[in-house]
């Protein structure tokens, strides 16, 4: 029985039609994934966008907090110095005042002593709400930071996820999850006050 030709050809373009089948089966599945990925990144950094906006919030707010007490301690320093002042030179004038006028002047250096140790122990308040406020910003710039580098890793996963999508080439896909990873592990550091902050990259981005 002699071989049918048009057989071979039949096998030749199934075979082809086959190869073409699966290689859109994989471009499709790879797609897929890529705008999974794509939508689920985008998602995680919208949350984190919301929280970051937020502390940054208090971070002003603790910042004005800052300069105020500040500010306060200040205004406060100076009237101490020139309660003392005054306490310095009446006491002086007192020395030479006739003893008729001593009552008067003791009055009034017991009226600016007390001026004196009013502002002083206001001075200790001002200083320490300043520093806790100073504190407050710095806690609260630390889980900043952390967004920011979240932020970061996830725009570079999603620009790879893209040329993932343009090139369909797999490889790039497994090399976006990689900031993906790291951006998702940051803004859950974040999220959750945990204590992941690498100092070396946030200084060079700073």
């Amino acid at each position: 029985m002699d071989p049918d030709p048009m057989q071979f050809v039949e096998e030749e373009a199934d075979k082809k039609e086959s190869e073409v089948t699966t290689a859109g089966k994989s471009k499709a599945h790879l797609n897929t994934m890529v705008a999974i990925s794509v939508a689920l990144l985008a998602t995680f950094m919208g949350v984190c966008k919301v929280k970051d906006d937020n502390i940054v919030q208090a971070m002003q707010q603790a910042q004005a907090d800052k300069i105020d007490n500040y500010s306060w301690y200040q205004a406060r320093n100076i009237r101490e110095e020139i309660a003392k002042s005054t306490v310095a030179e009446l006491t002086a004038q007192a020395a030479w005042a006739p003893p008729q006028a001593q009552p008067s002047y003791q009055e009034q250096i017991k009226t600016f002593q007390a001026v004196e140790q009013d502002q002083a122990e206001k001075k200790k308040i001002q200083q320490a709400d300043a520093e806790k406020a100073d504190k407050t910003y710095n806690e609260l710039n630390y889980h900043d930071d952390q967004f920011d580098l979240s932020d970061a890793m996830l725009a570079l996963a999603i620009s790879l996820l893209a040329l993932t999508a343009l090139t369909q080439k797999r490889w790039l896909f497994v090399i976006a999850m990689v900031p993906a990873f790291f951006g998702i592990l940051m803004g859950l550091a974040g999220l959750f006050a945990w204590a992941i902050h690498p100092n070396g990259l946030t200084r060079l981005l700073s």
